[in-house]
C-alpha cells in the first residue's frame, strides 16, 4: 500500500496548529498531500450525505446520514432505525449541542460525541471525523501518520488509536475526496460511504446548542 524507502516526519499547518505528521511515501504522495491541504484549508462550509455504520463487540447497525457543517455551526442527521430505532439530529457549535428525536426527549450538552454515545450506545468519533472525511488528520488530535497508495491519495490514517482505512477517492474532482472509509479503535468500528460531497454548501440553520 505505501512505498518502501520513505519516512518523513514533518509539522504541517492548515488553519492553526495542528500535530505533526508522519508521511510514508513516494515525493509525488507528499506534493500531493500538501497540494491537497493547501486546496481544502480555507473550506467552512460543507456539506456530504451517505450512509454510516457503527459496530462494536455487542453488535451494530447502519443507516443514512447526512453533515452539514458552516464554520463552527453543524447539523447532523441520522435515519437509522436498525441503529437508534428513531431519526436524530444534532445541531450545535463551539458553545454546545443538541440532540433531538431520543426517545428521553431532547439531549443538551457541551459534548457532541457524548451525547450520540448516550443516545446510540456507540462511540461516533465525530470532531476527528470531521478533518478524516476529507483525507486529512484531526487538528485536535495527537501526532498523526499517513501511508499512501498508488494512486498518490491517503490509503490510512493513524491517530488518536484509530486507524483509518481510505476504501475508495472520488478523483473526478479537484481535490480529491473520500468515497468510502472505515474507521477502527477497538471495539468500535464507523464504517462511511459517502454519496454526495458539496463544498460551499448553503449556511446552516441557527444552532440551539446554547
Amino acid at each position: 500500500m505505501n512505498k518502501a524507502g520513505w519516512a518523513i516526519v514533518l509539522a504541517v499547518f492548515l488553519a492553526g496548529c495542528v500535530p505533526a505528521v508522519r508521511m510514508r511515501g513516494s515525493p509525488e504522495d507528499l506534493a500531493a498531500q500538501r497540494a491537497r491541504e493547501r486546496q481544502l484549508a480555507g473550506v467552512e462550509r460543507w456539506q456530504v450525505r451517505g450512509r454510516l455504520g457503527v459496530y462494536d463487540a455487542r453488535g451494530g447497525g447502519s443507516g443514512d446520514f447526512s453533515w452539514r457543517q458552516d464554520g463552527t455551526h453543524y447539523e447532523f442527521t441520522l435515519h437509522g432505525p436498525s441503529l437508534s430505532g428513531v431519526d436524530l439530529r444534532l445541531r450545535g457549535d463551539e458553545h454546545g449541542a443538541l440532540l433531538e428525536g431520543d426517545k428521553r426527549g431532547p439531549l443538551r450538552g457541551r459534548d457532541a460525541e457524548a451525547l450520540m454515545q448516550q443516545a446510540l450506545g456507540w462511540v461516533v468519533p465525530l470532531d476527528e471525523l470531521r478533518a478524516w472525511l476529507f483525507g486529512l488528520r484531526a487538528p485536535g488530535g495527537g501526532p498523526a501518520e499517513l501511508e499512501f497508495g498508488a494512486d498518490h491519495l491517503p490509503a490510512r490514517l493513524r491517530q488518536d488509536g484509530w486507524t483509518v482505512d481510505y476504501r475508495a477517492w472520488d478523483t473526478d474532482r479537484q481535490p480529491p475526496l473520500p468515497r468510502k472509509l472505515f474507521a477502527e479503535k477497538p471495539p468500535y468500528k464507523v464504517r462511511l460511504a459517502i454519496d454526495a460531497f458539496e463544498l460551499d454548501a448553503a449556511p446552516t440553520s441557527t444552532t440551539a446548542g446554547r
